[in-house]
């Protein structure tokens, strides 16, 4: 819990509470209770274009939204922070690739939520969303993504942050096809993940 944080003397300013921001807390420990007062915060990073870009705000807003909604540990977890912090930064450094970025962040962070899909079969046809495996046949249950979309996602796999460019030139409606397929991955994979309010708005940014 912030307070004061509209006070001209706050140590807490609302400038700091962007989408994704990283930031050092002091906080005022109470045994016994659910929420907890921030008395001091500091930025670790600064940003050069997440507050400031109009689509790199919308990717921030969305991908808020949606660890809010998938990160239930209380443990501290290093190599998730790293891998968060690394993908921020990633995401206000971005200047090719851009529109994909999201997607390659959510299936990247499968591998810290226990569900990653397997991408490392020589062959891939067909998608077995249950498994998270690629697989020749086709699937005898329902959630599976058929080759042409299979082969579009195993790509997104195998890239980096630093290689977003080299990926191939999504439609809007297939990277919204894409999009929607990686939260029924989610959907399939993490407890009690329902979707994510922001999602409309992400579709209609990229051409």
């Amino acid at each position: 819990m912030v307070y004061g944080a509209n006070k001209k003397k706050s140590a807490c300013r609302p400038a700091l509470l962007q989408p994704l921001s990283v930031l050092e807390l002091e906080v005022a420990h109470q045994p016994g209770r659910e929420m907890q007062r921030v008395k001091e915060m500091r930025a670790v990073h600064s940003f050069e274009e997440i507050p400031f870009q109009p689509v790199k705000n919308a990717l921030a807003l969305f991908l808020s939204e949606l660890l809010f909604r998938v990160l239930r540990q209380t443990e501290p977890d290093e190599e998730l922070y790293d891998f968060l912090e690394f993908s921020v930064l990633s995401l206000d450094a971005c200047s090719n690739g851009l529109a994909d970025f999201h997607l390659v962040f959510l299936l990247k962070l499968t591998r810290y939520l226990g569900c990653e899909p397997n991408a490392e079969q020589e062959t891939h046809g067909y998608f077995d969303m249950l498994n998270g495996v690629f697989c020749l046949q086709r699937p005898l249950h329902a959630h599976y993504l058929l080759p042409d979309v299979a082969a579009d996602l195993h790509q997104l796999l195998c890239v980096d942050y630093g290689c977003l460019a080299e990926l191939p030139r999504f439609s809007r409606k297939r990277r919204n096809e894409l999009l929607e397929n990686v939260l029924e991955y989610y959907r399939l994979h993490v407890p009690d993940f329902n979707g994510v309010h922001s999602l409309e708005v992400l579709q209609s940014l990229f051409d």
